[in-house]
């Protein structure tokens, strides 16, 4: 298991556990999509790669505020 997700720290700098779902699919998504990652894969799967970028701080959730159904996995302004 991902020793990230034992924590309640990413759940905080994701905003809450939802908030934390939709992120890490939506940075998944630009993953596979062929995004380049923040940080350095060192044979680490998508997911893991997610995960240590929001933990490291480099996507946080943006939301549209024209449409309050939508968030996106940005770089972080940090």
């Amino acid at each position: 298991m991902i020793e990230a997700l034992k924590g309640d720290e990413i759940i905080t700098k994701a905003g809450g556990r939802f908030k934390l779902c939709a992120l890490i699919q939506r940075r998944l998504v630009q993953l596979m999509d062929g995004a380049r990652p923040m940080v350095e894969r060192n044979g680490r799967s998508d997911l893991e790669v997610a995960i240590d970028e929001i933990m490291q701080g480099k996507i946080e959730p943006q939301f549209d505020t024209s449409d309050p159904e939508t968030i996106a996995a940005l770089p972080s302004k940090a």
